[in-house]
């Protein structure tokens, strides 16, 4: 994150977070606790965290030699679908994170997070550990049977669920056999007569 961006956190922002208690002391830590709204873009296409629903935070804060190192939990609720059946799905995610925030005077890579004064915003912490973590196939339940290729009928519903499917190699013989068999049977007792004649 550049240096110009992290000059403007609003420390009003419940994911910006400040370190001003520890000061430099090597050692010295904090634990803290808050409920935060998601921000945007925590998913995937086919699974995540609703905007603004409830995200525990549980996290600690140490002063250490370059900077502050947090290290932390966060809980929260996901909403998608099911990848075979497409009804909707409702799990719990439970996620780690660790970072740490360079102080702004030391030295380090360029894209080091780094604390702005006291404050870091760990906004992009969190969606990197929780789009990390994110189910990349979430079913409704283990055993879900999904949907019908050819109709799309839920299978789960009428498991005898099934079509008659023709060879496509024999499609165009098809339309030969469309009488009924007692035709089939006239016809060939008609000739049969005939060939006796003869």
């Amino acid at each position: 994150m550049r240096q110009d961006a992290l000059e403007r956190l609003d420390p009003r922002n419940p994911l910006v977070v400040d370190t001003r208690e520890l000061g430099r002391r090597p050692g010295s830590m904090r634990k803290s606790s808050r409920e935060v709204p998601a921000p945007a873009d925590m998913k995937i296409e086919v699974i995540g965290v609703p905007e603004g629903s409830p995200v525990e935070l549980d996290f600690r804060l140490e002063s250490v030699i370059d900077g502050v190192l947090i290290t932390g939990v966060a809980e929260m609720d996901l909403a998608g679908e099911c990848v075979r059946c497409l009804d909707p799905v409702e799990q719990q995610l439970r996620v780690d994170f660790q970072e740490l925030y360079v102080y702004p005077d030391e030295d380090a890579e360029e894209d080091a997070p780094r604390l702005s004064g006291d404050m870091f915003d760990l906004e992009p912490v969190l969606r990197d550990a929780v789009v990390l973590a994110l189910p990349l196939t979430p079913v409704c339940n283990d055993d879900c049977a999904g949907l019908c290729l050819e109709c799309g009928a839920r299978l789960d519903d009428n498991p005898g669920h099934a079509h008659e499917s023709a060879d496509p190699r024999w499609a165009a013989l098809q339309g030969l056999f469309d009488g009924s068999t007692a035709e089939a049977d006239d016809t060939g007792a008609s000739r049969a007569d005939e060939n006796q004649e003869k």
